[in-house]
């Protein structure tokens, strides 16, 4: 897959089946866009392209909303695209600047010389230039003028499907894992550096790999315990997770998130993993003592592996 990132300075010499969009989660709503992207390359024979905004335009419009989170981060994003076989992805740097375009520089500069679209999909409620005049129908007045075909994803088949990704990000906020991974149609994954930590997991008998995320933007699940996936130097494992502050054994208010890896011995500090979350199991305690806290450990990693028999 070919990346075009970090400019506005490109052009595709070849004729493409071009989408649109921010795409975050990439969730079955846009699946279904992407596979017809493949369904018209095979019938046409162009190649296909995804154009996508970085950062997320909503933190650009709408600079109040400090606390909007990102589903997929752009380079999450990206892998994803890859996996559901896009040919060229063109990453455009949205500002203000690009928000202003009127319509015909859009199409003329943007969707026409630099993307060379011949063949354009987009979901119904696609909009853009400046002050998001332009529409589906602003698109099918033009499209013969510039010398492409265009096709809607109608609000119909969108809506079968019941996914949006603000309803994705509010299943992931509260807890429900297996609702939002039903939704997205793939794992929701986390990945973080690993970093040392107090190493108190490992006096307890669970030692676990504290992780850094490295970018503020990623959205994180709500507080507490989870089983999840482990994906460590392309190789997988299960654990259990916690993400919250230790009310048993800190006095701060600082996050963590702390994976105990089942079965596993390496030695991974500032290494990337993984972490495919696959269920909730339960909110973050504040015990009496630390034996209450190894019991409960106990307990959730029985949960846990009686998990990972209903899944072999």
């Amino acid at each position: 897959m070919l990346i075009v990132q970090n400019t506005e300075d490109f052009r595709i010499e070849t004729p493409t089946i071009l989408t649109i969009g921010t795409f975050d989660g990439v969730h079955l709503g846009h699946q279904k866009i992407l596979l017809r992207l493949k369904e018209l390359k095979e019938k046409l024979g162009l190649k296909t392209v995804v154009l996508t905004f970085e950062p997320h335009p909503r933190k650009v419009l709408f600079p109040e909303q400090k606390d909007l989170k990102i589903i997929t981060l752009i380079d999450e994003k990206l892998e994803l695209f890859e996996k559901y076989g896009v040919d060229i992805v063109v990453v455009y740097p949205f500002n203000k600047t690009f928000a202003q375009l009127d319509v015909k520089h859009y199409l003329e500069e943007i969707l026409v010389r630099r993307l060379n679209v011949k063949h354009l999909i987009i979901g119904y409620d696609h909009r853009f230039g400046k002050d998001r005049k332009g529409d589906i129908n602003t698109l099918k007045e033009h499209a013969a003028d510039y010398n492409f075909t265009i096709e809607e994803i109608s609000k119909k088949d969108i809506e079968n499907i019941a996914v949006s990704s603000t309803n994705i990000r509010k299943a992931i906020e509260e807890g429900h894992i297996e609702k939002a991974v039903d939704f997205l149609g793939h794992p929701f994954f986390l990945k973080g550096k690993v970093v040392k930590g107090k190493q108190l997991g490992r006096e307890l008998g669970y030692p676990t790999a504290n992780l850094k995320t490295e970018n503020s933007d990623k959205l994180i699940p709500k507080i507490g315990v989870y089983f999840v996936e482990v994906i460590v130097e392309g190789k997988n494992y299960f654990g259990m997770l916690n993400i919250g502050i230790n009310p048993t054994t800190d006095c701060d208010d600082k996050l963590k998130i702390e994976v105990n890896i089942f079965d596993f011995s390496m030695d991974i500090y500032n290494k990337t993993i993984t972490l495919n979350f696959i269920k909730w199991l339960r909110d973050e305690e504040k015990f009496n003592n630390l034996n209450e806290l190894i019991d409960q450990l106990h307990l959730d990693k029985e949960n846990c592996l009686a998990l990972m028999k209903e899944l072999a």
